[in-house]
């Protein structure tokens, strides 16, 4: 298969056991660049072993270091993937094809669709699982990834457009796993709405459970994949409320900023700069 001008770009820590997928999963790109924050497992030596150029940078928040990702590539086009995400055939095939003429126009960005694994198979019918678009391909002077610590978005002004076919993201192996990223994902978002002095609003927080498990098991249709759905949209609300819990807590303790970073460094889930401002 021949390269194209396009480079791949990975945010890793400790994925080991996904990367070699990930990266695989590209086989056009002409450059494939791995950020890693300080892996203690194999990430950085599998990476290597799968044609990837591996750069170290320790943690910035995710915004930030994709931005920092996008400082290391050679070519303008660069497709973001996470190391638990990979292409299918499909995606590899039409994304190969139509990137000569993606290059020459003058559009900022390509939408890409994300399917769910989650408890082993595809979800079939909860909407933010079957087709969710993200804006994963870019031109680096037309789009930039927002500054946050969590849920970063790309953003720009010019065109788009949007391929059809689906690329895969393994969503937590377990429920453990997910309750692990809801307690790390939980601190960074409180972390970014305290330096932003955000009020508590404490009052809503009974009827934020209620909102969010609504939407989500009956608008965006989670019912309709049984138990699995019920569980998804189960473990989304708890984390909605869990986040306003623990901003109530950082306002009215600030002294628990510092202990919940202790606790989470010594478990393996947070690191890096983003732990104070």
């Amino acid at each position: 298969m021949a390269s194209l001008p396009l480079t791949l770009v990975v945010i890793t820590y400790n994925e080991a056991h996904t990367i070699a997928r990930c990266l695989d999963s590209v086989p056009f790109a002409a450059e494939k660049v791995v950020v890693d924050s300080g892996s203690t497992d194999d990430t950085v030596a599998i990476a290597r072993a799968h044609g990837a150029r591996v750069v170290h940078q320790d943690w910035l928040g995710f915004g930030p270091q994709r931005n920092f990702a996008t400082t290391q590539a050679s070519h303008d086009w660069l497709l973001a993937l996470d190391a638990d995400e990979f292409l299918s055939p499909e995606l590899a095939a039409e994304l190969e094809a139509a990137l000569p003429a993606i290059q020459a126009g003058n559009d900022a960005a390509v939408y890409l669709r994300r399917r769910t694994i989650y408890m082993g198979r595809p979800m079939r019918w909860y909407r933010p699982s079957v087709g969710e678009k993200m804006a994963r391909l870019w031109h680096r002077d037309r789009a930039r990834w927002t500054d946050a610590r969590v849920h970063e978005s790309l953003r720009f002004d010019g065109t788009s457009r949007t391929l059809r076919a689906p690329f895969d993201h393994v969503n937590n192996p377990s429920l453990v796993e997910k309750q692990l990223k809801v307690l790390r994902y939980s601190e960074l978002k409180c972390r970014d709405w305290y330096d932003k002095g955000k009020s508590t609003r404490m009052w809503q927080t009974p009827f934020v459970f209620l909102l969010a498990f609504v939407k989500d098991y009956l608008f965006r249709l989670a019912v309709l994949d049984g138990w699995r759905g019920f569980i998804i949209a189960q473990t989304a609300a708890s984390y909605a409320v869990y986040k306003r819990m623990r901003y109530y807590e950082m306002r009215h303790n600030p002294a628990s900023r510092e202990s919940a970073a202790t606790a989470l460094h010594r478990h393996g889930l947070d690191r890096g700069s983003d732990t104070t401002t």
